[in-house]
This record gives structure tokens, sequence and C-alpha cells, in this order.
């Protein structure tokens, strides 16, 4: 198993942090373990600042980002966290997507008429990005009081979903150079 990131920053294995307190604690640790203070040092205590470096770096990587964070947290508490559900669509999207993909394909066909149709899907999918942040804030924050199994389950239903989300955004933002 790899390092527990909420260990190594002596924090409490929780969804909501405090991010100017996980900051300090990263520079007070890279000064703590820095390799260059282990120059002199025995092999053995500079590899020891080169893996702490690297868990330090990964973790704070992970730990600051709230979604790394909670797919970290799934995993660390044993969920999968592969790529479930991002290629199911979810049944309240069908008639988005389908909307989408059709503008997307009178795009190809070089109607540029489309352009505002898809401005507009964006919108409306990162609106849905926004409202999914949201619940995911009150998810985590449910978690960190009492952290049950199925709030993790919920929470990771909302980020598959919000991985949809995003992957939506991504299409209807990458409108081709050539029309």
């Amino acid at each position: 198993m790899s390092a527990d990131y909420f260990a190594f920053f002596e924090l409490p294995r929780s969804l909501a942090l405090d991010l100017k307190d996980l900051e300090k604690r990263f520079y007070k640790l890279s000064r703590q373990w820095h390799p260059d203070l282990f120059a002199r040092k025995s092999p053995a205590e500079q590899e020891q600042a080169l893996e702490a470096t690297a868990v330090l770096n990964d973790g704070y990587r992970v730990l600051r980002d709230p979604i790394a964070r909670a797919l970290y947290v799934l995993k660390q508490e044993g969920f999968d966290v592969g790529e479930q559900g991002t290629k199911d669509v979810p049944p309240e999207l069908l008639e988005e997507v389908f909307e989408l993909n059709m503008a997307l394909e009178e795009l190809r066909m070089g109607d540029t008429d489309a352009l505002p149709q898809l401005a507009a899907a964006r919108t409306r999918f990162e609106a849905m990005r926004a409202a999914l942040d949201a619940d995911l804030g009150t998810k985590f924050a449910a978690w960190d009081a009492v952290h049950t199994p199925g709030t993790l389950t919920e929470i990771r239903a909302l980020l598959n979903r919000r991985k949809y989300i995003t992957n939506l955004i991504d299409k209807a933002s990458n409108v081709p150079d050539r029309i």
C-alpha cells in the first residue's frame, strides 16, 4: 500500500480541508525533508529524504485538489475508483447529449449556426457541474462528520456524474479549427 498522505501531513482523514493549513504544513515539511539538507548524510538518509520529498509532493498535489482528494479517500476506503459510470449517460442528460452531438455534427458539416448552440450547451453543463460541486461540498461535510460508507457511495456517484459532465464541457469546448 502507498503512503498515507493524511498521516504524512499529520491531518485527520477528511474531505473538507483547510487549504491554508495544508500549505503551511507542506512548506514546513519541505524545509524538513529537502534533499539538499541531506547532501552530507549517509546514502540511507539521502534516500529517505528523497522518498519523503516524493510523498510530500504527491500528497500535496492530491490533498489540495478536492476532487483528487475525494478519489484518494475513496481508494483508501476500499472503493473502486476506475472508469465507472463515465460512459453511461445519466438518463436526465440523454436529451442534452443528443443535442450536443447533433450540434457538433452540424458544425462538422460546415454549419456555423451551431456555434451558439454549443456555447449554450457548455454554459448549461458548467452550471450543472457547479451544482454538483456544491452537492459534493455538502457530502464531504457529511462524511467528515460520521465517516459512513453510504456517504462515500453517494460521493462516488456524484464524482462519476461530475466526470461525465466535465467530458461534455470538453466536448462542447473543443470546436474544430477548420469548419
